[in-house]
Order: structure tokens, then sequence, then C-alpha cells
């Protein structure tokens, strides 16, 4: 009898057991098409792990600048796909222009310095349609071999509706401007937390750069046309939602897919340093003029953050 009614229990633990478990996605669907598309699990991704530092517990910090170049064949998944009309995927540059569309706010750059002001007002939506606009009158592109020909009138890429007070996108200029779109800049902090006793990397802001307007021709002017090459800048935490509810274009596995969000997380794309928070409010190109003497600077800062972390766990 007691073995009898062990035989039903561990039958009835089984059906309770098998109840509990998540639902089986089957690969493929009702048609035999693989469940591949982006629509299948974005659901999975409305949910953003985001971790409170107190303050207290963060006893070290320090402020890096760095540019991430769509060149670098790591980064292909951010710059990828350039056509606007794509059902399933968007590049870097279209998640944020259609955030921007649906109401992120983002911040003019900073006349003075390179550093983002989040203390002022936001662009106001009537401003935003000239932050897209790629060409500026007032500048003569004729002698740049870099630069891409777009017409005034098409060169706006967000258009505002003032009747209905709406953002609209203008996929015409898209493709044209998007090839310019090489390059972003990034603000990072860099801390310790004695809560965690680990190092942590924080993206804080991130900025699209007008790539043809940066200028390497003079070594003296290489700041001041970095700093005319911002767009805009967008505080990272605002992005996040619109980068976790798009996938990256797949590199050579379908099934393999990780949304921008993971992708920045996880620091799956490759950068270099420009600057660093010091008390001379000077950058790389500020005091380095030499291609070799920039590299070798730039080797000396990722090396003391490195070294910053190690060097607590000596005894």
């Amino acid at each position: 009898m007691i073995k009898k009614l062990s035989i039903i229990a561990s039958l009835m633990l089984g059906v309770f057991t098998a109840h509990a478990q998540h639902k089986v996605i089957s690969f493929f669907d009702e048609v035999g098409s693989a469940r591949i598309q982006t629509e299948e699990y974005s659901e999975a991704h409305d949910t953003i792990v985001m971790v409170d530092h107190r303050w207290d517990d963060v006893i070290w910090s320090r402020y890096v600048y760095r540019i991430i170049d769509m060149r670098y064949k790591q980064n292909y998944q951010l710059y990828f796909p350039t056509k606007s009309d794509d059902i399933d995927y968007r590049n870097l540059f279209k998640v944020i222009t259609d955030a921007v569309v649906d109401g992120m706010p983002i911040y003019e750059k900073n006349m003075e310095t390179i550093k983002p002001d989040f203390k002022q007002d936001p662009v106001s939506r009537t401003s935003i349609p000239m932050m897209f606009m790629v060409d500026d009158p007032l500048v003569d592109y004729s002698d740049d071999p870099s630069h891409y020909d777009i017409s005034s009138s098409d060169a706006m890429l967000v258009h505002y509706d003032s009747i209905a007070d709406e953002l609209s996108f203008h996929f015409y200029p898209f493709e044209k401007i998007v090839k310019n779109q090489i390059k972003y800049l990034t603000q990072e902090i860099v801390f310790f937390d004695k809560h965690t006793s680990r190092l942590h990397t924080k993206i804080m802001a991130i900025a699209p750069l007008q790539s043809d307007k940066i200028s390497t021709r003079d070594n003296s002017n290489i700041m001041q046309s970095l700093r005319e090459s911002i767009m805009f800048w967008i505080p990272f935490d605002g992005l996040r939602p619109y980068l976790a509810m798009q996938y990256a274009i797949p590199n050579r596995n379908e099934t393999k897919r990780v949304t921008f969000d993971e992708f920045f997380q996880k620091r799956l794309y490759t950068s270099y340093i420009v600057g660093e928070g010091n008390m001379y409010n000077r950058w790389i190109p500020d005091y380095t003029g030499d291609e070799e003497k920039v590299r070798q600077e730039q080797e000396r800062i990722a090396t003391e953050l490195l070294n910053f972390e190690q060097d607590l766990w000596e005894y």
C-alpha cells in the first residue's frame, strides 16, 4: 500500500512539475518557417536591469571619453543595415532617430567644452529638425572628398508638423546621411563600489558625430572640429528602453542574437579613448600631436584603469 502511494505521489509530482515549467516554443511555426523574427521574442526584453549604487559605497570614480568607430569590424552590427525600410532590423542611428521622433529628449552640445550639460533644458520639438540637418549652409564642403552632397531641401531627416505638434521621420535622406554617421562619442564613468568590491563602468551619455566635419589636417584644431561635429547629446539611460527593443543584425548566426542594450552592456563593441577627466581640462589631442604619442597616451590611461582594481588586492 505504501509502495502504491509513493508511486502515485511521484506521478502527481511529475505532473505538477511539467505544468510549472515554461511553455515550450517550437523553433518552427505552423507553416514551417523558423521563428527568428524580431516580433517573436521582443516581449522578453521589456525589462531593463538597473543597479542602484549607493553614494557612500562609491569610493573612487573617473570620467573617460571614447569614440566608437563604425569602420571597425567589431562595430559593424551597430552600423548595418543602412536601409531605412528593413522590416526586422535597424542600425543604431535609426534607433536613435526613431527614439527622438517618439519623444526622447536630446540636449544641445556645449560650445565651451565637449562635456554634455544635462542641466539645461532639452531641445524643443521645433528645433529638433535642425539637430538632424547634416549640411551646414554656412560651411563650404567643396574641398572635402569625404563629404556626401545632400541638397538643403532634403537634408532634414526629421520633420516637425506645427499643426499636429508631432515629429516625423523623413526616409529619403537617411541612406545618404547614414554614410557619414560612422562615429559616436561616449562619456563613461569608471567607479569602484566597495559594497560589490569591484570596478564598474557605466555609459553616461552618447553623441552621434558628423564625421565629415572632423578634420585631422591641423592637429591644433582637432578639438574644435570634434566639438563642432557633435550633433547632440543623449542621456544613455533614456535611450536604453529603445535599445532593448531592437535586435542587432546577426553576425553569421541567425539564432544567436542580442539586443542593442545587451550589445552595450556586455561591451561587445570596440572603442578608443580620446580624453579623461583631469584638472587641466585637456583631452589627448590638446597636448599630443604625434600619432604614436596619442597611442601611448591612450594605452597609459587604459593601463591605469586596469591597474587600479588589481592594485586594490595587493598585499
